[in-house]
């Protein structure tokens, strides 16, 4: 039964695609990474009391060697995610939302080399919760950015994990976390981000 077991895990090694099993050339993609994202950030600010944002963002990382980088990236939530479940099954909708999350962080990911990654990452930054009725467009998000420092603005720290994959340049990265914040206690909330990423 063992052999069987051996041998079937070995056949699906020998079966993976060879972009897993790829090794890259030293040099070919060591420098940088940029990418955009959409993210789910489940706020919790009260025990029993959640909202679902949904929002998008993007990021930037700066190799340090093959398995660290150091990472930026911020992310403006506007929307809330509304959702009902019913005997007939589940609906879901979108709204804009008054209250908007921005989030920095800043921070060092540890990876795992080759073109298949898995990665841990520690980051530091801020949480700035404005409130706006407009419609979103890149003036109102500069504004939410002018407003950090102020006293919507709080100390976060994130810990998070996930897989990206590459096919040369182009790649895709799924993360998950705790973005936890600091106001007159400690709040944790759940974070997911997915989206492309260029790298170079």
């Amino acid at each position: 039964m063992k052999r069987i077991i051996w041998l079937a895990a070995l056949s699906a090694l020998l079966a993976a695609p060879s972009w897993l099993m790829a090794q890259e050339t030293p040099g070919e993609y060591d420098h940088a990474t940029v990418g955009i994202f959409a993210d789910y950030f489940r706020f919790a600010p009260t025990s029993g009391r959640t909202t679902n944002f949904v929002g998008f963002g993007a990021r930037a990382g700066a190799h340090v060697n093959r398995f660290t980088q150091l990472e930026g990236e911020m992310n403006y939530d506007f929307e809330r995610n509304f959702t009902s479940t019913f005997n007939n099954g589940v609906t879901t909708s979108f709204a804009t939302t008054r209250l908007r999350p921005l989030t920095g962080l800043f921070g060092p990911k540890f990876q795992t080399p080759g073109p298949f990654k898995f990665f841990v990452t520690g980051k530091i930054g801020f949480i700035n919760f404005t409130e706006s009725r407009a419609a979103v467009t890149p003036g109102n998000v500069g504004n939410a950015i002018s407003a950090v420092g102020g006293a919507g603005t709080h100390l976060a720290l994130y810990p998070g994990a996930g897989f990206e994959g590459f096919w040369g340049a182009f790649g895709l990265r799924l993360e998950a976390g705790d973005e936890l914040y600091f106001s007159n206690g400690t709040f944790n909330n759940l974070r997911v981000t997915f989206g492309p990423q260029l790298r170079f």
